[in-house]
């Protein structure tokens, strides 16, 4: 367990350690940080004392539990759980225990809900997590409906005159189009790469996943080892996404039939992505909206907070990974 929201990530941290080794003053950087002095102290004396990993958070775990429940009575629960598929209130009773301290014992030994499993099987089929980046990347095409020039009803409201001529072409039959958005999510950090095109044929997601691989490799995750995508047709009987798969060294991965869910992360970043930026504000045009999503997608990676991450933002995962690398 560590700090909820730390004021400097791991790599904030070691730009400070480099601008104190580069001659500046100690205090000064603090104060270009926005820290104190003692915290720029604490973490040069750490890098001093450990190198690189002396710049990672550490764990707040107190050093011994007296009151924790004995590891027999913890067994015993998670095996419930795995057997039974049953929850923290009923195991609770057979055990003798209260609900709020089986909850703490399967949290802490990483069970998955009961909502999140197929109960058939008791496998997950929701909430999983791959453990290197770049082991699983997700990628999929959001179609979007392109913007007239001047804006449609979200930019001029119900039953404006935008908003009946739209739906006069339409009957007609003369359609402004569609914007595709072609989006690529790794497993692990959640780091995301996106770009608009006019279709979703074969070509183009073999050229995007080119390009989204390139990209990974700039932020910091040098392989892809797997690509998984729906069963599009351009995935599933292309030569040249086999080909750029290929290239990649990457071996692809497609979901079950009806099972959308399995590429969860994907889905919920389609989510994100059209609350938080196709539908954040009324567009003008299609190159309007456009033009908003590269700084969307900044903010995405490296200032919005995650909660699957621990409040932090993609790019302190990979940050984090990377540090840890170079001390091995």
């Amino acid at each position: 367990m560590v700090h909820a929201m730390p004021r400097l990530s791991p790599w904030s941290r070691l730009e400070l350690v480099r601008r104190v080794l580069a001659g500046h003053p100690a205090a000064h950087v603090a104060a270009e940080m926005g820290i104190s002095r003692t915290t720029a102290y604490k973490w040069l004396a750490r890098y001093r004392a450990e190198g690189m990993p002396g710049l990672l958070d550490r764990s707040s775990r107190p050093h011994s539990s007296p009151g924790r429940t004995a590891p027999e009575v913890e067994a015993t629960v998670v095996a419930l759980r795995r057997d039974r598929r049953i929850g923290p209130a009923r195991i609770a009773a057979i055990l003798g225990l209260k609900p709020s301290t089986v909850h703490r014992i399967l949290v802490r030994h990483r069970m998955p809900r009961l909502a999140w499993l197929d109960r058939p099987s008791g496998e997950p089929v929701r909430r999983y997590e791959r453990a290197r980046p770049g082991e699983l990347v997700h990628v999929d095409v959001k179609k979007l409906g392109a913007i007239r020039p001047g804006g449609g009803w979200r930019a001029h409201g119900r039953g404006s005159a935008q908003e009946s001529f739209s739906r006069n072409e339409q009957l007609a039959g003369r359609r402004v189009g569609y914007d595709y958005v072609h989006c690529a999510i790794d497993d692990h950090t959640r780091l995301a790469y996106a770009e608009i095109h006019p279709d979703e044929k074969a070509v183009t997601c073999a050229g995007f996943l080119r390009r989204a691989a390139a990209w990974f490799a700039e932020h910091g995750i040098v392989r892809i080892e797997r690509v998984m995508t729906d069963n599009a047709f351009a995935y599933r009987h292309s030569a040249a996404w086999r080909e750029a798969l290929a290239e990649l060294g990457a071996q692809p991965r497609r979901i079950r039939p009806y099972r959308p869910q399995t590429n969860g992360k994907a889905e919920r970043f389609n989510r994100t992505l059209l609350e938080e930026w196709a539908y954040a504000r009324p567009f003008t045009s299609s190159s309007d909206r456009a033009a908003a999503l590269p700084g969307w997608l900044h903010t995405y990676n490296h200032h919005r907070t995650h909660t699957a991450l621990g409040g932090h933002p993609p790019i302190s995962r990979v940050t984090v990974n990377n540090l840890a690398g170079q001390n091995t």
